[in-house]
């Protein structure tokens, strides 16, 4: 199993990054998780984004979406005419959001574009030999962490959360543990976060084999973020940064 980082950013991108997304690759079969602001194009540099097996996203927080919308033009719009619609799973409800600040045109195109699958918590989902397993963590609004299991392999990706329980229920055993890292150590708790050494502490308690960083605050210093990691964890730490792209091994 292969990741590619897309966009590593919280809530903006500053220069360069894009909003929250990365590409999960198992021989032919190809999922998005989120879809951010900034994603899409990220995507065309390594694939051709309306070729996807399915598109999961986490939870209805903008920055984990909005390239949604640029993905059904791409779809609808293809130079060889509409393209079959795409798998699309999110929470129950959010599908009805997206849709609802468009004109009933969009909405329809936007409905036509997809093949929408709203999921639960737990559920484990098949999609061409990959399975998905959102696991409900605990963010602002309702939000899930994605288990990814191919290959003999195992990646978490926690999306946004507070550390606690139930996001260590989701990382334990993960060979991959990618992980928010949001806050700058002085902002600890003052928002529904994790700082890079949370998430350093996470994946000690977890005991999982790799930690990625992810959905940092535009400005933070990444390398120092890794440094707080490490010392939490022990184990070996990596930013993520995007276009990067990482085999995920036992």
């Amino acid at each position: 199993m292969q990741l590619t980082v897309l966009g590593s950013a919280a809530s903006y991108p500053e220069a360069g990054r894009a909003c929250a997304g990365y590409l999960v690759r198992s021989g032919e079969t190809t999922i998005l998780l989120d879809c951010g602001n900034g994603v899409l194009s990220n995507l065309g540099r390594v694939m051709d984004p309306t070729v996807l097996s399915a598109v999961f996203v986490s939870h209805g927080h903008v920055d984990h979406f909005a390239d949604v919308y640029g993905l059904q033009a791409a779809l609808r719009y293809a130079p060889a005419g509409p393209m079959p619609p795409l798998p699309l799973y999110l929470p129950v409800g959010l599908f009805a959001r997206m849709s609802a600040i468009l004109s009933p045109h969009g909405a329809a195109e936007l409905d036509g574009a997809f093949r929408v699958h709203e999921y639960a918590d737990a559920e484990s989902l098949q999609v061409d030999g990959v399975t998905v397993t959102p696991r409900r963590v605990d963010h602002a609004d309702e939000t899930f962490a994605f288990v990814v299991e191919a290959d003999g392999v195992r990646l978490c990706y926690t999306a946004d959360t507070r550390p606690g329980a139930a996001v260590l229920a989701a990382a334990c055993g993960a060979h991959l543990l990618l992980a928010d890292a949001t806050l700058p150590p002085e902002f600890a708790g003052r928002a529904p976060h994790m700082t890079a050494a949370e998430a350093g502490a996470l994946a000690r308690e977890a005991g999982v084999h790799t930690l990625a960083l992810t959905h940092l605050w535009p400005g933070v210093d990444r390398t120092a973020a890794a440094e707080e990691a490490r010392e939490a964890f022990g184990g070996r730490v990596i930013v993520a940064d995007e276009m990067a792209t990482f085999d995920i091994r036992e």
